[in-house]
């Protein structure tokens, strides 16, 4: 048995947010939403996709942002995805210590959640 890869990453937002959730990962992160099963659906959250990467956002009732656990994401040009998140007022950091052969961020959806941009250079 072994691991083959990862099918999605889940996140906590708080109750009744999903609108938050669309416009930070739809229009900042460039994802497109996808259904949840409707079974699931009932529960609130909203579900993402980019390429072969799914972001499950969860509602938790206590919800607490994860501001250390993180998914890291690679993409194309981490400079271009810091000024959309700049511009549009979101929290972000880029003195991150070096990693050898990336370029890399961190930056946070609209609940405080963590999220590494790295990009390979």
């Amino acid at each position: 048995m072994k691991i083959i890869s990862i099918d999605h990453v889940q996140l906590a937002m708080p109750a009744g947010e999903e609108d938050k959730a669309r416009a930070f990962y739809v229009h900042i992160l460039g994802c497109a939403e996808i259904p949840k099963p409707a079974e699931l659906a009932k529960r609130g959250g909203v579900w993402f996709q980019s390429g072969q990467v799914q972001i499950h956002l969860g509602v938790e009732n206590d919800f607490r942002p994860a501001r250390k656990a993180h998914p890291a994401f690679l993409v194309d040009d981490v400079e271009a995805l810091l000024e959309r998140v700049q511009r549009a007022g979101y929290e972000w950091d880029e003195s991150q210590p070096p990693l050898e052969g990336y370029k890399r961020a961190h930056i946070y959806d609209p609940f405080g959640n963590r999220i590494e941009l790295m990009e390979r250079i």
